[in-house]
């Protein structure tokens, strides 16, 4: 699904493709100078986190093979086990969730406060050049806040996915991908539509078989 195409199936979403492209832009150039990207949300937003990963992780719409120089490198290594293997693996963009580590989470917010279960991620991962992706719908949750804040402080940029006005993210944010929604369920089905687009259109530009 390309922008375009989000926007004739989603014609409520066309004010929001320029921000789109922006956020398309920033993560391309954080992947291509070998950076990663960090990304995190609550409750639904967290399932936004992880679905994102996955779709960046792996193979979403094409296959992946990985380079043949990488599969010789395996066979190399590992011989006939290494051409297995190699086979078997997909290329992948640098994508981490911070939602996962549920010992570290928990230990964070048993510890210290939960709020900052986000930002001592953030600040133990990220190195210039990275990006933080958030998804909040409403622009105001306290951990997301505190791990955009402490990215703009490491000089990441902030890419984030909100309802319409986008909260407090939206003075946090180097690109805000506001829906035009303030309910929770439309924001959330609106946003996997255009992350899905994103990923479809990062896909594109790095796995895509040149013709």
């Amino acid at each position: 699904m390309t922008f375009v195409e989000l926007v004739e199936e989603y014609p409520v979403l066309e004010p929001i493709v320029p921000s789109l492209e922006q956020a398309f832009l920033a993560l391309c150039q954080c992947f291509e100078k070998g950076g990663k990207v960090l990304v995190c949300g609550n409750g639904g937003s967290a399932a936004d986190a992880d679905h994102f990963v996955g779709e960046l992780m792996k193979g979403f719409r094409l296959s992946r093979p990985i380079p043949l120089k990488m599969q010789d490198h395996f066979q190399k290594i590992l011989g006939e086990n290494g051409i297995t293997l190699a086979r078997k693996l997909q290329g992948a963009l640098p994508v981490i969730s911070l939602t996962g580590p549920s010992t570290l989470i928990t230990a964070i917010g048993n510890d210290g406060t939960f709020d900052t279960v986000f930002a001592q991620q953030v600040y133990g991962l990220g190195r210039q050049g990275d990006v933080l992706v958030c998804f909040s719908t409403s622009g105001n949750s306290m951990n997301v806040i505190y791990a955009a804040s402490t990215a703009r402080v490491l000089n990441l940029k902030v890419v984030s996915f909100t309802g319409a006005g986008g909260g407090r993210l939206s003075k946090l944010s180097d690109v805000l991908v506001p829906m035009p929604s303030e309910c929770t369920y439309r924001i959330q089905e609106l946003t996997e539509a255009t992350y899905h687009a994103l990923c479809l259109s990062l896909e594109e530009k790095f796995f895509a078989t040149p013709e």
